[in-house]
């Protein structure tokens, strides 16, 4: 079986002593092919080097997180859309709105968010979407900028089947990680609704990693529990699940399995 985690930060020093080692175990479990969303100017070289040293398996994005919107946002994104022309990104991403541990700058958060999302329509690329106590702002931003050309996923989601619903309107899709396996997860009964293709997998690791692993480091050879948790919930097999979801992965960032 194949897998594809959209959504893991493998690059962060979370990972410098066993990065090797960790990436032999994703491989191995069958999570061949990796995404990686950039978090502001000083995570791109880490990420673009794990990329040179993965090529073919590796694949960064391009994008200022909502966290890192601080005074610096213009130069940040001055930089970050420079970086755009001179590398091969699959995505604009991590980028959104985060209100749960900062509204300080939340005007600088939507207009480094829409910029962001410009960037994306003109490059012909999806986004990746982070939202915390951002709903329904949001949507209600990416639906007012979506032209048609707009596409991507909203990473991480743990909203309710009425957030989902405004989702697959704007056709894009939801990454589902390890909230999924949690016992007091609301989220197995939202997914239970949502159509198989609008589901990507992913781990956000080194967050939300799934039971059996919670209080540990995430890493990306878990994504296969979430797979098995969205088999169950879905009532299909893994081997389905893995064919489907990686299907929509690669449709929708357009990478290169060869």
């Amino acid at each position: 079986m194949h897998f594809v985690d959209t959504h893991t930060h493998l690059y962060l020093e979370q990972f410098d002593n066993d990065r090797d080692q960790m990436m032999d175990r994703a491989f191995d479990a069958g999570v061949k092919h990796l995404l990686l969303p950039n978090i502001d100017i000083d995570s791109l070289e880490p990420m673009l080097a794990l990329c040179r040293q993965f090529p073919g398996q590796c694949f960064p994005m391009a994008g200022l997180h909502p966290t890192s919107v601080k005074e610096d946002v213009l130069m940040q994104l001055d930089v970050l859309e420079k970086k755009l022309s001179e590398n091969n990104f699959c995505a604009i991403g991590e980028i959104g709105i985060d209100l749960y541990w900062d509204k300080t700058f939340l005007g600088e958060q939507i207009m480094a968010f829409k910029t962001q999302l410009e960037w994306a329509k003109t490059a012909g690329l999806p986004v990746a979407i982070h939202t915390r106590e951002a709903f329904p702002m949001i949507l209600d931003i990416v639906e007012k900028a979506q032209d048609g050309r707009l596409s991507g996923v909203f990473h991480c989601f743990t909203a309710g089947i009425e957030e989902a619903n405004r989702i697959m309107q704007l056709n894009f899709m939801m990454g589902i990680g390890g909230v999924l396996t949690y016992k007091k997860s609301h989220l197995p009964a939202v997914v239970q609704q949502i159509p198989m293709d609008f589901i990507v997998l992913e781990t956000d690791s080194p967050y939300l990693p799934p039971v059996p692993y919670r209080g540990k480091r995430n890493e990306s050879s878990y994504l296969v529990e979430t797979a098995v948790k969205l088999a169950e919930v879905k009532g299909i097999s893994l081997s389905e699940t893995a064919e489907i979801t990686t299907r929509n992965a690669i449709n929708l960032f357009k990478i290169n399995t060869l």
